[in-house]
């Protein structure tokens, strides 16, 4: 089998999020130009249930290459289809879930999201949240979480994960190493957590453990700085090559894919550009890096990457090995749409 370029992987490094619900022949160009393989859909890219299925179809056939689609589908607030009011299932927050719900429900749930979103041609739900919120934390959270209970909070996320994933949906548990005590939103600036390390150890970090053992197929990190974890202030997760390479990967055994938060988000802001921030993301350890907006900054990072791995700057031994895990997940989820009944 021909060997990827150094383009090729950056492409297949990228996640990206496009503009609105059409496809023109300047967003295809530009998603070719970027050798992008996966793509995360927000409202603004829905407008019916019929356009993302063709949407997503037109994308596969003229892209010539494996593509996986992605979508936030937790429930409540953050349900990317909350605007359609027919056609799919539209779940409670976690919080209410959590409180009223039993695990085989919950499951259930997952299993019957998994259904719904493959018919549009969705196999990655970036859900479920695994933070154990705090009382008095930021709102950022709030329901998102299924509780204040670390022991719930594992049960309900595992009974989740492996109904998303028993149908061919890969989860997503989110935010590593755990943004339930995060004392303000790092969509606009960079926050510290100060719990001591027994307490994310027996609090926080317990259901990402859980997360791990139920076999989730990926992991997102928070731009969230943890210095009780042996970091230096200011320096989020995000950057944190002990966090997602000697925690995440070694010492919590993770053998899925690492993916960033969005890295357009304001907490990152002050800590440099957004080349920059993707380059010490990858140095971290992240497989997948989050490029929400503007084809046109995913276009300059794409650049700066390949400069980077050109020059050695970035390992290309540690490439080979992301690729391999990438091109192991795309084998797995990467199936053609299940047609409408």
């Amino acid at each position: 089998m021909r060997s990827a370029s150094i383009e090729e992987s950056v492409g297949a490094q990228l996640v990206v999020g496009l503009p609105g619900p059409e496809i023109s022949k300047t967003l295809l160009k530009q998603l070719r130009s970027l050798h992008v393989r996966q793509v995360i859909l927000f409202s603004r890219n829905i407008v019916s249930l019929k356009q993302v299925q063709a949407f997503i179809q037109q994308l596969r056939e003229n892209l010539d290459r494996s593509l996986l689609v992605m979508v936030d589908h937790e429930g409540g607030r953050v349900d990317r289809f909350r605007h359609l009011r027919q056609g799919l299932t539209h779940f409670p927050d976690a919080m209410s879930i959590g409180a009223t719900q039993t695990l085989a429900a919950v499951k259930r749930q997952g299993k019957i999201e998994a259904e719904e979103l493959k018919r549009l041609g969705i196999r990655i739900n970036l859900a479920p949240c695994v933070d154990v919120r705090v009382e008095g934390s930021d709102f950022v959270i709030g329901d998102r979480s299924y509780g204040s209970q670390p022991h719930r909070v594992r049960r309900l996320a595992v009974a989740r994960i492996r109904g998303l994933q028993s149908q061919g949906v890969a989860a997503c548990a989110k935010h590593f190493p755990g943004l339930g005590a995060v004392p303000r939103d790092p969509h606009r600036k960079l926050p510290t957590i100060t719990l001591s390390t027994p307490e994310i150890e027996r609090v926080h970090l317990a259901p990402f453990y859980a997360a791990i053992q139920a076999g989730v197929s990926l992991i997102m990190s928070s731009h969230v700085c943890y210095p009780m974890l042996g970091d230096p202030p200011g320096l989020p997760a995000t950057f944190s090559r002990r966090l997602i390479h000697d925690r995440l990967r070694k010492r919590m055994r993770f053998c899925g894919l690492v993916i960033s938060d969005d890295l357009q988000m304001g907490a990152l802001s002050p800590l440099g550009d957004l080349p920059t921030a993707a380059i010490r993301a990858i140095e971290a350890g992240h497989d997948w890096i989050l490029i929400c907006k503007h084809l046109a900054d995913a276009q300059k990072t794409f650049d700066a990457l390949c400069r980077a791995y050109g020059r050695g700057h970035l390992s290309q031994d540690a490439l080979d090995v992301t690729m391999n895990r990438i091109e192991r997940f795309h084998r797995q989820y990467n199936h053609r749409p299940i047609p409408p009944k």
